[in-house]
């Protein structure tokens, strides 16, 4: 079977090509076909039922190519994971516009529908749980909507924390002053922050108190106004410590906590504050917790694989556990 799309724009077909055809390569490795651009149109050809899901995310692509967006590898794994669950027509509700240019002058948007909604959520709501694995954009597009209200001056501050809980919040048994013993937990934050604004504009910020970086512990008996925070690492936050962050919030601010609940370091028995703010809090209103999945993973195509790896090998534990309990019983 033979199947032509009409495609018009060069650049979009030099977009859903890709460097050295790179991107229509992995396209017809995908649905076993072959693809042939000539006099305007893209060409598939090969058995009808591969043919018909190519066609889907060749046009999947040309939505995401029209709008600019480039198509990377991330991208085409998304796109046939999409087509595969019959939700590529989604694709549309992907936003146009960026949150904010970063100090390299590259736009950030939302990447997956799951990153969208996130964006969204934290939008219209005070308070928005990010949670889900590593590498699903939950803190960087946070830190992308508090520069953007920052610099429409929407808020007055930034204020970035996560818990130090490899030192027990007991910071003294590392080398140099305060500032030096809390940066190896925040580099991340730090990292983002520096990627948004520069490193000259983020020191100007930080000396004038517009930007703090600062452990969990010294959020405590404080009240933030006018200001938006992110909580980063939340899993690693006991139940008292979740609820005095909570507790924190004043006028005009807005906070966004994310944690990957898979990734726990509390000592044993230590029950995590995120897990139980979520259950706690899920039918409050302006509070919107959002979970990603392995699908919103934007980092390398190991670390989807190896998240799924993670979670095969938990389930199967689990069936096993309780494949076990009935002969327990028996005995």
């Amino acid at each position: 079977m033979e199947y032509k799309i009409d495609v018009g724009r060069i650049d979009t077909v030099e977009a859903i090509f890709g460097k050295l055809d790179e991107n229509i390569r992995a396209l017809e490795k995908e649905y076993e076909v072959t693809a042939v651009y000539r006099n305007g149109e893209i060409s598939l050809s090969g058995d009808a039922e591969c043919v018909y899901h190519a066609k889907r995310a060749m046009e999947c692509l040309m939505q995401l190519a029209e709008k600019g967006d480039p198509i990377s590898e991330q991208t085409l794994r998304y796109v046939f994971s999409l087509v595969q669950e019959g939700r590529e027509g989604e694709i549309a509700s992907l936003s146009e516009d960026c949150i904010c240019v970063t100090a390299k002058g590259r736009p950030v948007k939302p990447k997956t529908l799951g990153q969208q909604q996130y964006v969204n959520a934290i939008s219209r709501n005070t308070i928005t749980f990010g949670v889900g694995p590593a590498g699903t954009g939950k803190t960087y597009l946070a830190v992308a909507l508090a520069v953007k209200a920052f610099r429409a001056h929407e808020i007055s501050k930034i204020i970035l924390t996560r818990p130090a809980v490899e030192a027990g919040e007991k910071l003294g048994f590392l080398p140099g002053d305060l500032q030096n013993k809390v940066d190896p937990y925040l580099r991340p934050l730090y990292d983002a922050l520096f990627d948004m604004l520069g490193a000259e504009n983020y020191q100007k910020y930080l000396e004038r108190g517009n930007i703090e970086v600062a452990p969990l512990a010294y959020m405590r008996g404080r009240t933030l106004d006018d200001s938006f925070i992110i909580l980063d690492e939340a899993q690693n936050t006991t139940p008292e410590q979740m609820k005095m962050f909570l507790t924190r919030l004043g006028a005009n601010s807005k906070a966004v906590i994310t944690g990957d609940i898979t990734q726990i370091d509390l000592p044993d028995k230590q029950k995590s504050g995120l897990v139980q703010a979520t259950k706690i809090l899920k039918k409050v209103e302006d509070i919107a917790i959002m979970r990603f999945t392995d699908k919103d993973v934007v980092r390398h195509k190991l670390v989807q694989d190896i998240i799924k790896a993670y979670d095969r090998y938990y389930e199967e534990l689990s069936r096993n556990q309780r494949e076990k309990r009935p002969h327990r019983e028996e005995k």
